[in-house]
């Protein structure tokens, strides 16, 4: 149990979920929300609101924010008499793009504090325990100084980098990961739905096969680490087909094509651009040279 004093600013759900970790692991706790009424389930635990946010953030060194983005941090920190922020760490927890997470450390330098720029993997239940995984991206120093508050929240809280940005670089490369993996789970649940089979057998099924697609993962990584994309065991060329095949059974199912037509005319660019015989991962030829 530590005792040491810590600032949550935000109370949703993440923000409520990183209070009460830090009380159940003995932090005292100052809470600060535009409605106060989202704090009673913490005050009953022993956080302590209050309504002025100047002396919120006055009331420890350490000031944890999570809301829903940095725009509304910087409004909120606006809005406070910056000059009570000289001498503290700020941990912004909020999403963010990495020029966003520079400009907002630079700020909070010129008001004579430090940041520290963090990204949470994890939904509020699993706030507090082994399931959750933070990165955080700022000066060491800070780091080090505030391990033990940081580790209250997660299991696993890595520190990336000195560059504020880094770890909102890692955020939105795991968003674009996730992202393609819910619309490909709901299109998959679409094809069974459509067929009379359960979407909760086919939850079952991905559940089952998720240790290859950890192991797909890593290996993605280092081929293209590595620019290494030659003796694959399965071929763009092969996908490829595989692809236009279920584009036509979309088609042919009456159900929305809009995943396999785009995944099929990606793959086929890159068979178009002569990688056709390469690792899956080879599209990232093609896709480096699509910015708009």
């Amino acid at each position: 149990m530590t005792g040491e004093k810590v600032t949550v600013i935000g109370l949703g759900s993440m923000g409520a979920a990183i209070a009460g970790a830090l009380l159940a692991k003995g932090f005292r706790v100052t809470v600060w929300n535009r409605d106060t009424s989202k704090a009673a389930p913490l005050t009953e635990r022993g956080a302590v609101l209050v309504t002025d946010l100047s002396a919120a953030i006055a009331a420890s060194p350490l000031l944890v924010i999570c809301v829903s983005d940095y725009k509304i941090t910087r409004s909120i920190l606006n809005a406070a008499d910056t000059a009570v922020l000289s001498g503290r760490t700020v941990v912004q927890l909020s999403t963010g793009t990495p020029k966003e997470a520079n400009e907002f450390d630079a700020w909070v330098q010129q008001q004579g504090a430090t940041s520290l720029n963090g990204d949470i993997m994890a939904w509020p239940r699993q706030i507090g325990t082994s399931e959750a995984t933070i990165t955080i991206a700022g000066a060491s120093a800070s780091f080090k100084q505030y391990e033990v508050a940081l580790q209250a929240l997660a299991g696993t809280v890595d520190h990336v980098g000195e560059e504020a940005g880094a770890s909102a670089v890692l955020f939105n490369a795991v968003l674009a990961y996730l992202a393609g993996n819910w619309i490909g789970f709901c299109h998959g649940a679409l094809i069974c739905e459509n067929a009379g089979l359960r979407p909760d057998a086919f939850g079952t099924l991905i559940a089952n096969i998720s240790p290859i697609l950890a192991t797909e993962s890593i290996h993605m990584g280092k081929v293209i680490q590595e620019g290494r994309f030659s003796d694959p065991e399965s071929t763009i060329n092969t996908t490829t087909i595989d692809l236009h095949l279920l584009v036509q059974h979309s088609k042919e199912a009456g159900i929305s094509a809009d995943l396999p037509v785009f995944a099929a005319n990606l793959f086929q660019r890159a068979v178009d651009a002569g990688y056709g015989g390469e690792e899956h991962a080879a599209i990232i030829k093609v896709m480096r040279g699509s910015v708009i």
